[in-house]
């Protein structure tokens, strides 16, 4: 089964928002209201059975059970019956709201780095989910949200074709209000198999990105020209009483500027994936855990570009779409080893940025070298010889010798 996640901008009505804005209260006061019971049967098993808090003591009876999310899903049924405000969302949407807070629990037992979870106030709490929806619930510029009602969008691009809509999530952004629409399809799709022409990639230092082919791609200027913009408006922020309209105001200002960096960040990513797959039928990555690598020395630059979440996630997505080959290898000593001779010419410093063979003579760009080695592991890995009977100019020949900024122009 595969599935893909379509996002949409809503176009309500002020009642309509009104009815959001309820949905998202009631689902947040539900959240936090079970969390608070999880907290409590916590705290009551950690005072010792001799003696009592000095300052106050949860008194909850031995033989409780754990309130799980059964135990509050029942619950919440039974609280409809004194609370009738709770009867005016969804049955759906408070069920997976528990389900949610209930998954955070378990991440934070389960998954190594998950922190303890919190109560959500109103700036984090931003979005609910109806867990099922049917295809009679879309039309051509309006969705149907179960007791709010038919709601316009703003459709970008149109449904994928044999595919069934599943889930819809509804978030509130700062730019307005979001559907994320689930389709998935029970259709199965065979492996990609290995082609001919390879390509490495190596996530640079002084570049984004050094291909096997000799180019360096540059991050694009638009995020440093962000970076300086928000440093001045934090400056601001920072001499503003908190809470009051100013600094609402300058809050908003920030968000806003977040969520366009972000989305022209995205769409660069997205235009650079498809420039890459255009032209190779395999890509081989190193497999670098990024979340470790950000907390070094250049953690800044490689948040601010992103560069884990295009290897990792959007990378291997465009791939999948394009039909290209996608693979990781070993990360260990790809700087040391020389791509010509393939023999290890010492570890060289973050300073040093050519590559320079005392074997062989060869000399080229430090990153560069580094994706020669890439591809050579990657040719390797999947059966082929590790040196390619290709050349660059064999299959796009007039692509390849284009920077990324001759293909796509970034405002």
């Amino acid at each position: 089964m595969i599935s893909f996640t379509y996002e949409f901008k809503l176009k309500p009505s002020n009642k309509q928002i009104r009815d959001i804005e309820m949905y998202l209260d009631i689902c947040r006061s539900v959240y936090n209201w079970n969390h608070g019971e999880r907290k409590d049967w916590i705290r009551s098993r950690k005072s010792p059975i001799d003696r009592c808090s000095i300052e106050k003591e949860y008194i909850i009876p031995a033989d409780k059970p754990f309130p799980n999310y059964y135990i509050q899903a029942n619950n919440l049924t039974q609280s409809k019956k004194q609370y009738s405000h709770l009867k005016e969302v969804h049955s759906q949407v408070l069920q997976s709201t528990l389900k949610r807070l209930d998954q955070a629990w378990d991440d934070f037992f389960k998954v190594k780095g998950k922190g303890f979870p919190k109560f959500k106030n109103k700036n984090r709490f931003r979005s609910f989910v109806y867990p099922q929806i049917k295809s009679s619930d879309l039309k051509t510029t309006q969705i149907r949200l179960p007791k709010i009602g038919w709601i316009r969008i703003r459709k970008s691009r149109d449904y994928p074709t044999g595919m069934m809509p599943k889930q819809l999530r509804i978030v509130r952004k700062v730019t307005g209000y979001f559907a994320q629409i689930v389709f998935v399809s029970q259709e199965s799709i065979p492996d990609i198999l290995p082609g001919q022409i390879s390509l490495g990639l190596d996530a640079g230092v002084s570049s984004f990105i050094a291909t096997s082919r000799g180019e360096l791609i540059k991050t694009p200027k638009f995020i440093l020209k962000a970076a300086r913009k928000l440093k001045s408006l934090q400056r601001r922020l920072k001499n503003k009483i908190k809470g009051s309209a100013n600094w609402l105001k300058l809050q908003k200002k920030i968000a806003k500027l977040h969520f366009k960096v972000a989305n022209r960040r995205q769409d660069w990513l997205y235009k650079l994936a498809h420039y890459i797959c255009s032209s190779t039928d395999n890509i081989f990555v190193e497999d670098i855990n990024f979340t470790s690598w950000q907390k070094g020395l250049f953690g800044k630059q490689i948040g601010n570009s992103a560069i884990g979440k295009f290897i990792n996630q959007i990378l291997p997505f465009v791939c999948f779409k394009r039909g290209v080959y996608y693979h990781q290898v070993d990360k260990n000593f790809t700087s040391q080893e020389c791509p010509n001779c393939r023999l290890a010419t010492g570890k060289k410093s973050l300073s040093q940025r050519l590559h320079s063979c005392q074997y062989c003579g060869i000399s080229l760009d430090r990153d560069v070298a580094a994706a020669k080695i890439i591809e050579q592991r990657g040719r390797v890995a999947v059966g082929q010889p590790a040196n390619s009977k290709y050349t660059c100019g064999e299959r796009g020949a007039g692509v390849l010798q284009l920077t990324l900024f001759d293909l796509v122009t970034v405002q």
